[in-house]
């Protein structure tokens, strides 16, 4: 018999998840898990959300950083017993710690570069954990190559660069056992995370692409944990990602984080508009905050640019001067203009074109000819594939070419480094290059140009250097299609695709007056100084501070199975209606008051006919029939529909129009609530509106009596809330002086007299009930969306007016757990017609009176 902890994983993967040889950890090291081996399914025996897994034992904050590798490097000791380790200087991971609190202690969770022997890996984790604060996750061998070489490199990486797999061929199909192992993958880092945490004190920082459903394992663990999560490539935009079959998956694990950060706005704006069309969530700026609302939580977006770590480009560059020997390079090309270029090996970074570019700026100014020379340092690839050789084969045929065709003794165009370069070497060529040229077609942020500038700029004054005298000048050739490109406005911009403009452009930049290469330069350098990865990391902690300080002041709720898991925050005194608790309180009352919406409270959104099942009919002519209680439907929808489909309910009031119309109950006539006559504003919203709704395909105007409506649930989704946003604008602009509110709900706006709410109907039922004699004890409102909250509102102000007593039992019910002016939920329609069923039966119940006694 399959497990059910198995068959939750199946939903989780959305598919079957291999067997991969589960093992158990014989010896566990105190807060460390070492041991590889498969992971457990996310439904598991302690998977239900606690507070707290390990207790506190520290009173300041500490952050747990996770990422695919560790920042150490590992290599074997020379007598092969054992592994030495030390700070790899250069990881991004390590910098951050700069612009972090200094009392903050830093913990990382990733994988080491090295291959670890089972038998080791206790004595490593301890190792690292106690010299190191590193927590290692080793991933077994089969779910690391799906996993890195698999999913993250086949999938994410060319999706997110907008490779779309048009063939096996080129991108390669979607394979599901690869998402299955990235999952896998996902579950043990979280699993090492939950061995060191300390979920009342710690933050927990997550980084990457590789890692992104890792928040979902984390939050149904501990619904409370303060979580961010940065993506340091580009996020495509909707109609790429889009084409990923586990998209939704993967946008509600991230959104499982409590802040979310992006290099630039255009990847942040691509991620907000998945959200929006698959998602249905719209995004609010407040106070120049972008936040998401997400079930009651406000997830941020972050847009942030990260930095280079200054001390240690400065540090190099010294290095570089003594052990590059800056001097030596700038006689080997002394008398030519070098432009470099500094690539990682991949089919995004544009190499050939930039080939291209210099080739074609050769053709078209020959006195470059001889004088101009491209220095190309290609770091080693990091993926692997048909693609990744085709384009190495066809770099190498143009460098070739371009040298046979322009090349002379002692003199070659392209000087092509296939090579690992260090960044001492990389400073050096940086400190003689006239011009850094970047012609990626696709990437995340590229330091590159940040790294170049620095190094133009030299060492501090105090310092000897061949840089430090004289005035600094550098230039910048860039693509747009890289994350620096919008913070560097003095480089020149191109689109790599176009050859013949990068050529020209690369022409621009070397021959520019020295006085305007100065100028840019210095600009440039004020950006990147000011702008280092210190304040990178310090901006995104404190925007993860205040996204995260309500926190631990809210009511949590952990729902839904699998990816479909968030969690709920909630005001502490909302919480699920209880049908003992409502049916107790109605026995005991004796003046009743019943409203109820209509759709998305006793009828689902989603149906189709909208008329009232005869189980509905039949709930609220039993409940009528009770002489207690006062009835009514309070629906924004018109007259005509409510009063033919609630035509067999004699004895129900109906509000129709959000309370413009009323009919009271045994009564035929509709009253009008709202005396103004005044409908001419009509003539000036009706015209606003068609006009949208020519433009907006999917979308129709309503009109009521009283209220006109526009529609656009059955428009494109972004396109429609667009347009909803553009005409709520347009509409209070034209109808600033008429007695008209104009509101948006969902997948509407519309515009109706001030004077029309639901709360107000409600309150002229509770003033009748007790300017009757029959003040309501007892009161049940419920309802679903952003009208209903008039209702629920209006219920404290009648309490303190003293239309209703202090001595009420108050229902105020909301439909679907969501932030609400009301103290209780049901999950959906169901759930209130199977509660307004038992209230029926409890009606149809005589009252029990105690036996006479026998004589």
């Amino acid at each position: 018999m399959m497990s059910k902890s198995y068959t939750n994983l199946l939903d989780l993967a959305s598919g079957n998840f291999p067997v991969m040889g589960q093992t158990r950890e014989k010896k566990r090291l105190p807060r460390v898990m070492t041991v590889p081996g498969v992971i457990s399914e996310l439904d598991d025996d302690q998977a239900n959300s606690v507070t707290s897994d390990v207790p506190s034992s520290v009173v300041q904050d500490r952050i747990i950083i996770v990422a695919n590798q560790l920042p150490v490097k590992a290599k074997r000791r020379p007598d092969n017993k054992g592994w030495s380790f030390s700070w790899d200087e250069d990881s991004l991971l390590l910098q951050l710690k700069d612009g972090l609190p200094e009392d903050m202690e830093v913990l990382y969770v990733g994988s080491l570069r090295v291959d670890v022997d089972a038998n080791e890996q206790d004595d490593v984790s301890q190792l690292l954990l106690d010299r190191f604060k590193c927590v290692p996750a080793f991933l077994p061998h089969d779910i690391l190559s799906k996993f890195y070489h698999g999913f993250c490199k086949q999938h994410l990486w060319p999706l997110f660069h907008y490779m779309l797999p048009f063939s096996a061929a080129h991108g390669g199909r979607f394979d599901r056992s690869l998402w299955e192992a990235y999952v896998a993958a996902n579950k043990i880092f979280s699993q090492r995370v939950i061995e060191i945490i300390n979920p009342e004190d710690d933050y927990v920082w997550i980084h990457d692409y590789h890692l992104m459903v890792l928040p979902t394992f984390l939050r149904r663990r501990f619904t409370r944990l303060r979580m961010g999560f940065f993506l340091h490539s580009p996020f495509p935009s909707s109609e790429i990602y889009r084409t990923l079959p586990v998209r939704e998956e993967i946008l509600k694990a991230l959104l499982n984080s409590d802040l979310i950060g992006f290099h630039t706005f255009d990847y942040a704006r691509h991620f907000l508009s998945c959200c929006s069309r698959m998602l249905g969530l719209d995004y609010q700026s407040k106070r120049g905050y972008i936040g998401l609302e997400y079930y009651g939580r406000t997830v941020g977006i972050k847009i942030m640019p990260v930095g280079i770590h200054m001390g240690q480009i400065e540090s190099v560059l010294r290095l570089a001067d003594s052990e590059w020997r800056v001097g030596d390079i700038k006689r080997q090309f002394e008398g030519k203009t070098v432009l470099l270029g500094v690539d990682d090996m991949d089919i995004f970074k544009g190499v050939n074109l930039k080939l291209l570019a210099m080739e074609q700026m050769l053709k078209q100014h020959p006195k470059w000819q001889g004088r101009a020379v491209l220095v190309q340092i290609a770091n080693p690839a990091r993926g692997r594939g048909k693609d990744l050789e085709e384009i190495q084969d066809e770099i190498q045929a143009s460098c070739k070419r371009i040298n046979e065709s322009f090349g002379r003794p002692g003199y070659e165009p392209i000087v092509f480094i296939d090579r690992p370069v260090s960044l001492s070497e990389r400073a050096a060529y940086y400190a003689i290059a006239e011009c850094v040229v970047v012609a990626a077609v696709r990437d995340g942020m590229n330091l590159t140009p940040y790294e170049y500038i620095v190094c133009r700029q030299g060492v501090s004054e105090s310092e000897t250097s061949s840089e430090s005298t004289g005035p600094r000048k550098s230039m910048l050739v860039v693509s747009e299609f890289i994350g620096c490109s919008p913070s560097l406005s003095g480089a020149i911009r191109v689109n790599p695709w176009n050859i013949e403009a990068t050529a020209e452009a690369m022409n621009e930049a070397i021959s520019m007056a020295d006085a305007e290469k100065q100028l840019r330069h210095e600009k440039h350098y004020r950006y990147v100084s000011t702008h280092d990865v210190a304040y990178w990391s310090r901006s995104f902690f404190q925007d993860l501070e205040r996204t995260c300080k309500d926190h631990f002041r809210r009511r949590c709720w952990g729902i839904g199975l699998s990816f479909g898991f968030r969690v709920v925050a909630l005001d502490p005194n909302f919480r699920k209606l209880s049908i003992d608790h409502i049916v107790s309180a109605y026995l005991r009352s004796k003046n009743r008051a019943i409203l109820l919406d209509y759709d998305g409270t006793v009828m689902p959104q989603t149906s189709i006919n909208k008329t009232p099942s005869r189980e509905v009919i039949s709930i609220i002519n039993t409940l009528c029939g009770d002489v207690k209680n006062k009835v009514f439907i309070v629906s924004g929808r018109g007259k005509d529909s409510l009063g033919k489909w609630f035509s067999p309910c004699k004895k129900l009031g109906i509000a129709a129009e959000h309370g413009y119309l009323l009919r009271w109950p045994t009564d035929e006539n509709w009253e009008i609530c709202d005396q103004s006559n005044d409908f001419g504003w009509m003539q000036i919203a009706e015209p606003v509106m068609k006009l949208y709704t020519e433009a907006t395909d999917g979308s129709y105007v309503e009109t009521k009596e009283s209220a006109l409506v526009w529609h656009h649930q059955d428009a494109d989704a972004g396109f429609g809330t667009s347009q909803a946003k553009e005409m709520l604008d347009h509409l209070e602009s034209v109808l600033a002086n008429e007695p008209v509110a104009v509101k948006r709900g969902q997948f509407i706006v519309e515009v109706k007299p001030q004077g029309v709410s639901k709360g107000l109907v409600a309150e002229k039922i509770f003033r009748s009930m007790a300017d009757s004699g029959r003040q309501a004890d007892f009161v049940l409102c419920i309802g679903d969306d952003r009208s209903d909250e008039d209702m629920f509102e209006i219920i404290g102000n009648a309490m303190t007016s003293g239309v209703l007593s202090s001595n009420t039992s108050v229902f105020a019910c909301t439909v679907g757990q969501k932030p609400s002016k009301a103290r209780y939920y049901l999950d959906d329609t169901s759930e209130v017609v199977f509660m307004l069923d038992a209230l029926a039966e409890a009606s149809d119940s005589p009252p029990s009176t105690p036996e006479e006694p026998s004589p």
